[in-house]
């Protein structure tokens, strides 16, 4: 089944892919390893369990994905045998894709398990016995409390976005899930932060990881990003001024409610804009319709709540646009991981009103440097921007000194990050 591998020094061909996956690789555009593929390639193509503290938009996918790909093309068996789990139907969806995508020279199959939609169609892919499960805990569980889904083979585990799992109220289901696997397995779990829970499953299931941290928890260096001081009353005018003005070619803009979500894009609809909103009370073909058309660009706008963007990745966000400041500091990270990704460069945007004092100074407390301030004339806020925090103001122009903060020295690091999980006895391989 497999060809055999190529050997070099440069580039993806120095991990001694199969052939198959060189071509899927080169296909792809990708040219030499991004640091996280770097760094987690040699120690999963080894066999080892990894903990990634990465963000979206890293690479991520590609690190776990050619592994699990190189070992089913190198020893053949019944399926499924390698199981990805995503908080999110997207990220379950892109994650898929990309798997295709690498694999696309071969003969592996692949099926993602989520809800939302009827399982008939899942229940007849998992008749075909696919080499790898893309699910989403909830559903997968269903499927096999009825017996659907065999999970008796599986030699691989990744939970990826594992903190947004758990923000999700998944962590349950995860431990029902564990129970089911074999305790005989690889295991490779993904972070963008490490909450006590989290380190917690990481403790239970990674048996001696090599740990690949990240040199940066804030936003991506290419992005530039700024706090804009503006009335409550004048969000919506200073949006569109935005719009108009700073060449926005496609922009996630963020609210704290979904209803505010839906209130905002009618608005901008009735102004002319090519929007669509996306919050929780959709149907998920309504979502996929939604992500469809931002994806292809019939909307140019995406209003959205931080649950409901969970796993969207959409490479070419220009803009991402706090509408309403997060409620927790970290959502600061994530919202802005939706734009300036695979290197691109984008721009984020922070309205703050006189209320927002507190939420500010925590983000960058989290940041560990000021956030620039860009005060737009005819929307000055009614409060001193030097209020916002107890952080001096940084330039008024340019990237912010988080944001400049080359690969090197982490501005900051994450509370909970731990050095390395201990050694455990369950998960072994």
């Amino acid at each position: 089944m497999s060809a055999s591998p190529v050997s070099s020094t440069s580039g993806f061909e120095q991990y001694r892919l199969d052939a198959a996956l060189l071509r899927g690789v080169s296909a792809l555009g990708f040219l030499e390893p991004r640091p996280i593929q770097a760094r987690a390639l040699p120690a999963a193509l080894s066999g080892r369990d990894v903990l990634g503290l990465a963000q979206t938009g890293t690479g991520k996918t590609a690190a776990f994905a050619l592994p699990i790909l190189q070992r089913l093309l190198e020893v053949s068996g019944p399926g499924p045998r390698a199981l990805v789990l995503a908080p999110t139907r997207e990220l379950a969806t892109q994650i898929d894709a990309e798997f295709r995508a690498l694999a696309k020279y071969t003969r592996v199959s692949t099926l993602t398990i989520y809800g939302g939609v009827p399982a008939r169609t899942q229940i007849a892919g998992l008749r075909r016995r696919p080499d790898v499960l893309v699910a989403c805990p909830g559903r997968l569980l269903d499927l096999h409390q009825q017996g659907f889904v065999r999970l008796d083979q599986i030699e691989t585990l990744v939970i990826d976005e594992a903190d947004h799992m758990f923000d999700m109220g998944f962590l349950p289901d995860l431990r029902r899930i564990l129970a089911a696997l074999p305790p005989r397995r690889r295991n490779l779990l993904f972070s963008a932060t490490m909450p006590a829970a989290i380190r917690g499953l990481a403790d239970q299931i990674l048996a001696n990881p090599h740990v690949v941290e990240l040199d940066h928890v804030g936003p991506a260096a290419t992005i530039e990003h700024a706090l804009y001081p503006v009335p409550e009353s004048r969000k919506r005018d200073l949006l569109e001024h935005l719009l108009d003005t700073d060449r926005s070619e496609s922009a996630i803009v963020f609210t704290r409610t979904k209803h505010r979500a839906r209130r905002l894009a009618e608005q901008l609809e009735r102004a002319g804009r090519r929007v669509v909103a996306l919050q929780g009370n959709m149907s998920q073909s309504q979502r996929d319709r939604a992500m469809r058309g931002f994806r292809d660009g019939r909307f140019e706008i995406l209003v959205a709540t931080d649950i409901a963007a969970r796993g969207i990745d959409v490479s070419q966000v220009s803009h991402v646009i706090n509408f309403d400041v997060p409620n927790v500091p970290e959502a600061y990270t994530h919202r802005l991981g939706r734009t300036g990704r695979s290197e691109r460069e984008g721009k984020a945007c922070t309205f703050v009103t006189g209320e927002d004092r507190a939420m500010v100074a925590a983000i960058e407390r989290m940041l560990g440097a000021p956030i620039a301030r860009h005060r737009v004339p005819g929307f000055e806020a009614d409060f001193p921007a030097e209020t916002l925090s107890d952080r001096p103001s940084a330039p008024r122009r340019g990237r912010s000194s988080a944001a400049r903060s080359p690969g090197g020295s982490s501005p900051s690091r994450s509370s909970g990050a731990p050095r390395g999980p201990r050694s455990s006895r369950r998960g072994r391989r």
